[in-house]
């Protein structure tokens, strides 16, 4: 027997517009599944189009970070959120990305026990107070990441990518959304 996904069923695939078929099409050539994430906000197929173009602008176009440390900011959120789907398929990306399976490892199970910079400290000790206490964020955030060498549209990133994932753990866990299998074993 075949373990829902989460706690709401999902739409028959050929049931959804062409272009969400498409994509799944897309995603069964790489990364080779499709992420369960997808399948469930497939049920409103305008939030996974509005989901995939923020995802998108936010952790895949042009930026003062790089991939790798946008990563560490959703694997970061996600361990403080407790979201089982995010911390495993980001901790997964951020393996593949860093090429370093133990830094991953380390930043998913505790940031501040990880080897990293103090621009990077600095990047993930604010998407941490963006998580847990935004509203005390203040001109003394904002200089410290400064004093590291962010700029402003860099700051504007994590923020953006902490509150993005603050949503998608948000919807992950509320539904119990589960991790595809194939993220638990990608470069290991």
């Amino acid at each position: 027997m075949t373990q829902a996904i989460s706690r709401l069923p999902v739409p028959e695939e050929e049931t959804l517009p062409e272009d969400i078929q498409a994509l799944f099409a897309k995603s069964r050539e790489k990364p080779g599944f499709v992420p369960n994430v997808y399948q469930a906000l497939s049920l409103r197929p305008q939030a996974l189009r509005g989901f995939l173009a923020l995802y998108s602008a936010l952790m895949e176009q042009e930026s003062g970070l790089s991939k790798t440390e946008r990563e560490m900011i959703a694997v970061v959120v996600s361990a403080e959120n407790h979201c089982f789907y995010c911390l495993v398929s980001h901790g997964a990306a951020l393996r593949v990305r860093s090429k370093d399976a133990a830094l991953a490892d380390t930043i998913a199970a505790n940031y501040r026990a990880a080897d990293l910079s103090l621009r990077q400290r600095a990047m993930l000790d604010f998407a941490v107070k963006v998580t847990n206490d935004s509203a005390r964020c203040d001109e003394a955030d904002i200089a410290a990441l400064r004093t590291v060498g962010f700029s402003d549209e860099d700051i504007a990133d994590i923020a953006q990518i902490a509150a993005f994932f603050n949503y998608s753990n948000r919807f992950a866990s509320a539904l119990a959304l589960r991790p595809n299998q194939e993220f638990f074993t990608m470069a290991r």
